[in-house]
C-alpha cells in the first residue's frame, strides 16, 4: 500500500494523532492481508487450471515435440506422428508418453505463473498509476505483469520440460523390442544429475525464459483484452456489469494460447532441441544446425499441432482458473 500524499505535496502523509496512526496501520495491515489472500487464491486457481491444460493438451504437445526433434523424413505429418505413436506404444502410452512430468510439475508451474502474474499486477500498480479511475490496468500494464510471471515460473518450467521432452522423444529411436533408456521422470532426473549435476537438469533455462517472458506478456494481454471486449457493459455508464460467461472465458483463453505461441514458436523449437540433444550443446550451435538443415522452415516443425493444442488447452486452463476462483469466492467469500 503506497503512503498517502500529504495534500498533494508529493510528500508522505504524517499522522498527526495516535488515533490516525492506528487507523493507517490498520489499513496497511488489511491491504497486506488482502494481497496475500489474492496471491494464495491465484496459486490454487493456477494449479487447477494447469491440470485441466495437461489433460486436454498433452497429446497435441507430444506431437509437436516429436516433430520438432525428429530427423527429417521420420514423420510425414502430424497425423503420421499419431499413427506411428499408437502403432508402436498403444493408444494410452502412445498419446500420453511423458505425461507424468507435466502432471507432477504442472500444478506448481501454472500455480507459480498465475501467482507471478498476480504479484506482477500488484508491482505494476505500485510503480505506475492505473489507466482507469476504477483501478483497471491498461493492456500494456497487463502485458508487463505477464512478462514478470515468467521469471519465477522458469525455475519450475525448465527442469520439468527437460524431463518431459526426453520422455516424449526417447521411443523415436528405439528398435523393436529395445528397452527405453529411462523408466520414468524420476529416472530421467537421476541419470541427468549423475551425468552433469544440477546444470544438466536445468539445461535450457535461458531458452525457456526467452520463450516464456514475451509469450506470457502476449498470453495475459490477449486474454484480458478479449475478456474485456466480451464482458457485458451497462448501456448508460459503459462500465462492465454482470459475470463473464464460461463460453466467453473459453473463447478468450483459446485466443490467448494462439497469441502466446505465434511470436515465440522458433524459440520453443530451439529449446526442445537443446533439451534433448546429447553432449553439451549450445544455443548458437542448435540455431546453426537448424538453419543448415532447412532454413527458416526448420524452426517451425510442429507449428500446426502447437496451434491446434493452444486453443483447447488454454481454453481449459482459463476455464479451470475462473471456475476455481468462483468456487473459492463462494466458499471463502
Amino acid at each position: 500500500m503506497a503512503p498517502k500524499d500529504d495534500k498533494g505535496t508529493g510528500l508522505p502523509h504524517v499522522p498527526t494523532s495516535a488515533a490516525e496512526l492506528k487507523e493507517e496501520l490498520k489499513a496497511e495491515a488489511q491491504a497486506a492481508k488482502s494481497s496475500l489472500a489474492s496471491q494464495a487464491r491465484s496459486l490454487v486457481a493456477g494449479g487447477f487450471g494447469g491440470v485441466c491444460a495437461v489433460v486436454v493438451g498433452h497429446p497435441f504437445d507430444l506431437v509437436k515435440v516429436r516433430l520438432q526433434t525428429a530427423e527429417r523424413g521420420v514423420y510425414s505429418s502430424a497425423i503420421d506422428v499419431v499413427r506411428q505413436s499408437i502403432a508402436r506404444d498403444g493408444l494410452r502410452r502412445g498419446l500420453y508418453a511423458g505425461v507424468s512430468a507435466p502432471l507432477v510439475g504442472v500444478t506448481p508451474m501454472f500455480a507459480v505463473s498465475f501467482w507471478g502474474y498476480d504479484l506482477g499486477k500488484q508491482l505494476v500498480t505500485a510503480t505506475s498509476a492505473p489507466s482507469s479511475p476504477d483501478g483497471t490496468l491498461s493492456i500494456a500494464q497487463i502485458s508487463t505483469a505477464g512478462a514478470f510471471s515468467a521469471f519465477p515460473q522458469t525455475l519450475i518450467t525448465a527442469p520439468f520440460e527437460r524431463v518431459k521432452v526426453i520422455l516424449q522423444t526417447q521411443s523415436q529411436t528405439l528398435k523393436p523390442g529395445e528397452k527405453p533408456r529411462y523408466s520414468g521422470g524420476v529416472d530421467v532426473v537421476r541419470q541427468l544429475y549423475r551425468a552433469g549435476g544440477v546444470a544438466s537438469v536445468f539445461r535450457g533455462s535461458a531458452a525457456t525464459l526467452a520463450r516464456d517472458a514475451p509469450g506470457s506478456a502476449a498470453y495475459f494481454a490477449a486474454y484480458e483484452y478479449i475478456k474485456r471486449k466480451l464482458t457485458p457493459v451497462d448501456p448508460v455508464t459503459g462500465k462492465p456489469q454482470g459475470q463473464l460467461s464460461l463460453t466467453a472465458v473459453t473463447v478468450a483463453g483459446g485466443a490467448a494460447g494462439i497469441a502466446m505461441w505465434i511470436p515465440v514458436f522458433p524459440v520453443d523449437t530451439i529449446k526442445s532441441r537443446l533439451q534433448t540433444a546429447e553432449g553439451n550443446p549450445t544455443i548458437g550451435g542448435v540455431v546453426r544446425g537448424l538453419w543448415a538443415k532447412g532454413g527458416y522452415k526448420a524452426f517451425f516443425p510442429g507449428f500446426g499441432p502447437a496451434l491446434a493444442r493452444a486453443v483447447p488447452a488454454n481454453a481449459a486452463t482459463f476455464l479451470g482458473v475462473e471456475m476455481a476462483h468462483q468456487a473459492m469466492n463462494k466458499v471463502l467469500g
